[in-house]
């Protein structure tokens, strides 16, 4: 693996960790970037065929000088004695010092396949593999997986053109969506601007509304406040049979009030609702289990505005 990688990305990969068992192995090593496609299939393509040569293993002991002189790859920052292991695989390939376990020879690997690369550090990558039975039962798994999304897509002659027209349909879906939306969302906005009521001073809005998510319930908000001033607004929603509730307060209410609006969904909102939320001084919002008391959550803000 070593040798490989150095091969693919160049002589300053060094080992920083590994872990290895019967079937499968982790290999940490320096490199400034994610490892490609092509990068991890020309490791794989390397160790492959070093496993198809059946290459016998040679392990020698020898001073720790002899070694390096010999060119044997050591860990850097790792401790040896005077006397070392070094693990031979072609000398022209791979000498390396190493304590560790070894095959007879590389056939008996069967066949090796990479399943995972990942950033695990700064400057430090790692590669999660297989080989033997694993690395088979890896392959026969992603190939009934493969076989699935075939079937479900109706064996289509060009799999990866399929894919690419089903994602670009499905972009194009979400941004048409995105459009009604926003203007579902402009429609609710006039018309709670037509509900204004005006409750000590304040203009206040308390509605329950129907949006799809609560973001959207968090946008309505942010649309009414470029439309009003002195203003105290609680809007509600119940989300696939989940509540959502809104709170914006004008800072000048706030501090007129005292009113902030963590504190009213705190207070006011999360016991109702059977959740939590939390936000900043003029905008907060909840989520909770209940949705059967939305109206009277409205009316609690509605009655401490009256009090207030």
């Amino acid at each position: 693996m070593h040798a490989a990688l150095r091969k693919v990305l160049g002589t300053h990969v060094a080992q920083k960790g590994s872990l290895v068992d019967h079937s499968a192995l982790r290999f940490d090593f320096s490199h400034f970037a994610k490892m490609t496609g092509e990068e991890i299939a020309a490791v794989e393509s390397i160790v492959n065929e070093k496993i198809r040569e059946n290459i016998p293993v040679v392990i020698r002991e020898m001073s720790k000088e002899e070694a390096l002189k010999s060119g044997a790859m050591a860990l850097f920052g790792e401790k040896y004695g005077d006397r070392v292991r070094v693990v031979i695989i072609d000398p022209v390939y791979s000498v390396e010092l190493c304590g560790g376990t070894h095959v007879g020879a590389t056939g008996e690997l069967g066949l090796f396949k990479i399943r995972h690369e990942s950033a695990v550090a700064a400057g430090v990558r790692r590669i999660e593999a297989v080989s033997g039975k694993a690395a088979e039962q890896y392959i026969d798994e992603q190939f009934v997986l493969l076989q699935g999304i075939r079937e479900t897509l109706k064996s289509p002659k060009e799999l990866q053109k399929s894919l690419d027209n089903l994602v670009s349909e499905n972009t194009e879906l979400k941004r048409k969506l995105e459009k009604v939306e926003t203007r579902q969302l402009n429609d609710l906005r006039r018309q709670l601007l037509d509900k204004v009521q005006v409750l000590a001073g304040v203009n206040f809005i308390g509605e329950e509304v129907e949006v799809s998510n609560a973001d959207a319930l968090k946008k309505l908000c942010f649309d009414l406040k470029n439309d009003l001033k002195d203003y105290l607004v609680i809007l509600a929603a119940n989300i696939e049979g989940k509540a959502a509730v809104a709170v914006l307060i004008d800072e000048s209410v706030a501090a007129a009030k005292g009113f902030d609006a963590p504190g009213i969904i705190r207070q006011e909102v999360a016991p109702l609702i059977k959740g939590g939320g939390g936000g900043q001084k003029s905008l907060a919002t909840a989520g909770g289990q209940d949705v059967s008391n939305l109206a009277q959550v409205i009316e609690n803000v509605r009655a401490l505005l009256k009090k207030g």
